[in-house]
């Protein structure tokens, strides 16, 4: 294999339990969103536009739907001989090894892959976040601040600070103090969960972590940390575009929303940066005489026969006549059948949602309600007539 300058490995193996129904069946970057992409598809796509090739993407839990989504990674122009896109599943060694045990330990069991291109440094990502970003940029900064890890960083507000790894940098960038999840933070600079090693470090740390017993095999609570404690030159590269993880209901429900916006925070529609995805063909959509549509997205292959708005329409999506669909977000495949009223709900791909059904609104109607989301998992059949209130999580267990 040819030399290459950096490597990206991608880690895209979480359960995503805090998605709930959503990622019963399917792994949390696989997930569908803003109607024709999956969040997988934002940084394969970074990758692709830095000019960072190979990618190693890290899957363990249900990796079906996500590996066949990759392919041979032909969609992001990322399918060449010498680089491309690798599927990396945990696998049985001879000395050991097995299911990938924190993120740490994913890209310790991944170091023969990363050995085998000989690069001078690997971009570490995640699979789960919504977000454009130039990784060489990013490179760049790293080479000229002579660091050892460089973590991209943003400002969130202060009330969400404790959910994220929380640094302290100087004006240079260098960081000072590195705490993950503080209760108390005392900054508000966040990591954004993308880095840049230089390799033999890397290596060498991660073995260190691999002989730690105490080590949770993670990057935030302990690799990183650590490297500050011994003193490594760790650098915060501030990032000021739009960013979002949506690890949870709420997040991920958000960043659909935002779309809608008359100036959407992050512009799927940006011709100059498009954003490639793998997916399926279907015809046109169609919209009926007696539907109505109102600042919603509708993707390929949907009828539309009922209502909807302020919602997101995933490819292949049927909403049958008397339907009332308003702040909700339909998944690939999904049938909402005749006389159905959905308010803020999100339904898994290929779920049918029974005729008469009252999904997310107050079953003794009135005012529709205006707090919590309703999910409805994927692959699942409603009875007609359901009533299922707001802030539901409906699955298959």
């Amino acid at each position: 294999m040819r030399k290459k300058r950096c490597i990206a490995m991608l880690l895209a193996g979480g359960q995503g339990n805090r998605l709930g129904a959503l990622t019963h069946s399917i792994a949390k970057p696989a997930v569908s969103f803003g109607g024709k992409y999956r969040i997988i598809d934002f940084s394969l796509n970074n990758c692709v536009s830095s000019g960072i090739d190979p990618v190693g993407v890290l899957t363990q839990y249900r990796p079906m739907m996500l590996n066949a989504y990759i392919g041979t990674g032909a969609s992001w122009d990322l399918n060449e001989a010498d680089g491309g896109v690798h599927i990396l599943p945990p696998y049985q060694k001879r000395d050991g090894g097995g299911w990938y045990i924190g993120t740490a330990n994913a890209i310790f069991q991944n170091m023969d892959f990363i050995s085998g291109y000989d690069p001078d440094h690997v971009l570490i990502l995640s699979g789960d976040h919504i977000y454009t970003m130039r990784y060489d940029r990013m490179l760049k900064f790293h080479i000229e601040s002579k660091a050892d890890v460089t973590i991209s960083a943003m400002e969130v507000p202060w009330e969400e600070a404790s959910r994220f790894g929380i640094l302290t940098a100087a004006e240079d960038g260098r960081i000072t103090k590195f705490s993950e999840k503080p209760q108390r933070p005392d900054s508000n600079l966040a990591s954004m969960g993308v880095y840049v090693f230089n390799t033999k470090l890397l290596a060498d740390a991660l073995t260190e972590d691999d002989n730690d017993p105490d080590s949770s095999k993670d990057f935030g609570s302990d690799v990183l940390p650590r490297l500050l404690a011994q003193g490594k030159s760790l650098y915060a590269y501030r990032f000021s575009g739009y960013w979002k993880d949506v690890g949870t209901i709420e997040s991920y429900y958000e960043a659909n929303m935002e779309l809608l916006r008359e100036e959407p925070s992050f512009n799927i529609f940006d011709r100059k940066e498009r954003i490639l995805s793998n997916s399926n063909i279907f015809p046109p959509h169609y919209i009926w005489p007696e539907a109505k549509v109102e600042n919603s997205l509708v993707c390929n292959g949907c009828s539309i026969r009922g209502a909807v708005i302020d919602s997101v329409i995933c490819p292949n999506v049927r909403v049958e006549e008397d339907c009332s669909v308003v702040d909700s977000i339909i998944l690939p495949g999904a049938r909402i059948e005749r006389g159905c009223t959905l308010h803020k709900v999100i339904v898994g791909e290929n779920t049918q949602i029974g005729k008469d059904s009252l999904i997310g609104a107050k079953t003794e109607g009135g005012e529709p309600p205006q707090q919590g989301i309703t999910v409805v998992a994927g692959n699942m059949c409603i009875i007609e007539g359901a009533r299922v209130p707001e802030g539901e999580n409906v699955n298959i267990e």
